[in-house]
Parts: structure tokens; C-alpha cells; sequence
């Protein structure tokens, strides 16, 4: 049964996005030239939308397009095209608070729900550089940079809470995407589901025990209830190393279509978990043992330089722009009132973290025994070694989860991450 789309709407193809962005002037003027000269490639690797590349004799952009189904899956999976909205809405958001962070928005097709933006080279997928061992020095700072930016100018501790609830009206409609993070993340990966797939039978044992951990699972039920009602500002939603560009000088970020109002920690927390799942990853990749021992000490050093470039520049925005309705600043004047407030201020940050660990690990759970895998561990061939570093990213994950309270800071994360790591 064909899925029903709006009127209008059709799926793009590489010989009709010329077509398309040849009707749009400041485009078109932008790639420069004849459209028959434009070179098109369709180079989606993801699981949901059709992209592509467009270059021309002066410049090049992005074409992002919604299919009405995961395409992963395939039209079995039905989903709704609304998504392209709130991905656009996002960019403009990000764009505006950390506008060297993320691809420029240029252009929104409400018909075919097709975003056109600048096209990022030579960037390449920061996961796939991270398979292949690739140092990025100036990530940390940047990544941290863009999370502090726009986590704090979107809660209320840097946004009026008029403004915020305007903008939490305007991504509160993006329940289906939701909807798939709550169900991937916090639900499936627990209980027997047709969705799951594991590295088997290496990992049944695993998977059974997870389906089986009442602690691990009141854990993530909380962590869930966090999810579902802590609005406290616009996260990115699937911030993780497939969603990132990168060079060794320049990150950025991209697809923020799961974008809505929800806890801080889940876009830190998805981050270093994807970090940290990589570093669980490395063994699976070396050609003689121990040869990527330096590059995953360069991983542990990323988790821990995120983590407090992030927390260092979240604490300096909001002692230098309280612009929020939260703490007003008049209930704390004086040094007493000073010191009050800086303790609220840590205690609050204290809580980001925990949120964080406890986030990271159900990202590093769904992505060993749920739907979607990353391609750190899939693109190991050997079934067995797979399996051992898969095996070691479940250890670390439920400790993290289940045990968030007990680490006293990142470094005791990445201490904890490398003695898992020797079995």
C-alpha cells in the first residue's frame, strides 16, 4: 500500500534536485553557472532522509530531504514528513547561538519538505574518522562550545520564560521522533522486541541478562520520566559521532531533526557515550594488538575535555548572562547571596552530570542490543572480537547508568572506562 504524502510533495532524485534549486535565485546564484553544469550525488548513509550533494563552477550546497518512512527499514515503518520543520527550525536556533558549529540554513521547501544548506567540505563524518584512528584536536573545545551555547541560551537560565515557551510550542508537536528515542532508547532494548538484533549468539547471554536486570531497569525508567517531562531546553536530540562533521581544525553539527525540549544531559550524555563506545570499540580494529592503545588514551582525553570544557563555559554564561526567570539575581546580592548562588549553580551542573553518565549508557546499551548499530563496532568483520569489545561497552554502560551517583567526576569515568576495557 503506497504511504500517503501532501500535495506537492515528491521524493527528490539526483536528476531532479537540479530542477529544483534552479528555481531558487540566491541558490542558484550561489552554485553559479548553468544547471546542466551542476554535479549531483546522493550520498544518505543514515537511517531517515534522502541527501545530497550539489556542486556548481562558484559553490556547493546541501539538499536534505524527508522520505515518509525510516529508511533504514523501509516503508513498513511509516513516518511523517514533519520532521524536515523541526530539523529547519533547529538550524536557524543553533545557527543563530553557535553559528561557526553548524551548517548555515539557507532554504526551507514546505512541499517537499526539503532543507537547502551550506555544504560542509572537506568535512567528513566524525565516526568514520574515529575508525580509522583519526585525531581531531580542536573537537573538545568546539563541541563543548556548541553544547554550552545552545543548551544555556535555551533553558531557563539564558531565555525569558515567555520567549521559552514560544519555542518549546514550536517543538512540542515532534512526538513521532520522540516517540522513536523513547521506544530505541529507554524501551525496546529491555524486554524481548521484534526490533532488537545483537551480535548472536556471542551476546545472548548479554542480552538476556539485560532483559533480566530489575536494577538496570528502574534506572532507565528514571531516566526515561526525565526524558518525557524535564523540558529544560532545546536539545539537539541525537547528538552523537554520526552526527557531526569534522576536520582536524573545525566540528560541526548536524541533523537536528530529533530536536525538542527535554533534559540537558541527553545531548551530553548521547555524545559520550558515542565517545566512549568508540574507545570500547579500537581493539576490534587493530591489526596487532595494542597499536590503538595511544589513540584510545586520545578518546579518554576527548570524554574528560567535553565534559569540563562544557560544564567550564555552561558556569561562565550564566555567572556573566543571567538572562533568564530562573535564580533572579536580585534574591543574591552581596557576597553571602554570591556564594549561595554559586553553590545552586553547582548543584545544578552536578545534576547535568549525573543526567549525563546515566544517558551515555543507554545510548551504549541500544546501540549493542537495540535497532540501529554504530558503525564502530559493525565494521569489525570478526564476529568474536566484535562481540568481546561489545561485551565491554554493556559492563561499562550499566555501571554508568546504574552507578551515576557513585563517580565523583569525568576523570573517575574515563579511570573506570579503561579498567573495564582490560576485562
Amino acid at each position: 500500500m503506497a504511504i500517503a504524502t501532501p500535495e506537492g510533495y515528491r521524493a527528490l532524485g539526483e536528476t531532479t534536485v537540479t530542477a529544483f534549486l534552479a528555481e531558487l535565485p540566491a541558490i542558484r546564484g550561489r552554485l553559479g553557472g548553468e544547471p546542466a553544469l551542476w554535479r549531483v550525488r546522493e550520498v544518505g548513509d543514515g537511517n531517515l532522509n534522502l541527501v545530497f550533494l550539489v556542486e556548481g563552477p562558484e559553490g556547493s550546497v546541501c539538499v536534505k530531504q524527508a522520505l515518509p518512512y525510516v529508511r533504514l527499514v523501509g516503508e513498513s515503518w511509516p513516518l511523517g514528513l514533519a520532521r524536515a520543520r523541526f530539523e529547519w527550525e533547529a538550524l536557524r536556533v543553533q545557527h543563530r547561538l553557535a553559528p561557526e558549529r553548524v551548517p548555515e540554513p539557507l532554504y526551507f521547501d514546505e512541499q517537499l519538505y526539503a532543507i537547502v544548506m551550506e555544504r560542509l567540505a572537506p568535512h567528513i563524518i566524525m565516526r568514520k574518522g574515529m575508525i580509522a584512528a583519526t585525531v581531531y584536536p580542536r573537537f573538545s573545545e568546539q563541541i563543548a562550545e556548541f553544547l554550552a551555547h545552545t543548551l544555556y541560551f535555551t533553558s531557563d537560565l539564558g531565555m525569558k520564560a515567555a520567549e521559552k515557551k514560544k519555542l518549546l510550542e514550536l517543538f512540542a508537536p515532534n512526538v513521532e521522533l520522540c516517540k522513536i528515542t523513547e521506544d530505541l532508547i529507554f524501551t525496546d532494548p529491555y524486554m524481548e522486541h521484534e526490533r532488537n538484533r545483537w551480535t548472536s549468539p556471542q551476546l545472548d547471554d548479554a542480552a538476556r541478562a539485560i532483559r533480566t536486570d530489575l536494577p538496570l531497569k528502574r534506572a532507565v525508567a528514571w531516566l526515561k520520566l526525565k526524558f518525557l517531562s524535564e523540558a529544560q531546553a532545546l536539545i539537539h536530540g541525537d547528538l552523537h559521532t554520526g552526527s557531526i562533521m569534522v576536520t582536524r581544525d573545525d566540528t560541526r553539527v548536524i541533523d537536528p531533526e530529533f530536536a525538542f525540549f527535554g533534559p540537558i544531559g541527553f545531548d551530553v550524555g548521547k555524545l559520550l557515550g558515542n565517545l566512549l563506545m568508540s574507545y570500547a570499540s579500537q581493539p576490534g580494529h587493530e591489526a596487532r594488538p595494542g597499536e590503538r592503545a595511544d589513540y584510545q588514551e586520545w578518546i579518554l582525553a576527548t570524554v574528560r575535555e567535553v565534559w569540563n570544557g562544557f560544564e567550564r563555559r555552561f558556569l561562565d554564561l550564566w555567572r556573566s548572562r543571567p538572562e533568564g526567570d530562573a535564580f533572579p539575581t536580585a534574591h543574591f546580592s552581596g557576597p553571602d547571596g554570591e556564594r549561595a548562588l554559586e553553590a545552586a549553580r553547582r548543584t545544578f551542573v552536578r545534576r547535568i552530570f549525573t543526567d549525563s553518565l546515566g544517558y551515555a549508557g543507554t545510548s551504549m546499551i541500544r546501540r549493542t542490543l537495540g535497532l540501529a548499530h554504530n558503525a564502530d563496532m559493525e565494521t569489525i568483520p570478526d564476529p568474536d572480537r566484535r562481540a568481546a569489545c561489545e561485551r565491554r561497552n554493556l559492563a561499562l554502560a550499566r555501571e554508568l547508568v546504574v552507578e551515576a551517583e557513585q563517580f565523583a567526576d569525568i576523570a573517575s569515568v574515563a579511570d573506570r572506562a579503561r579498567i573495564v576495557a582490560r576485562g
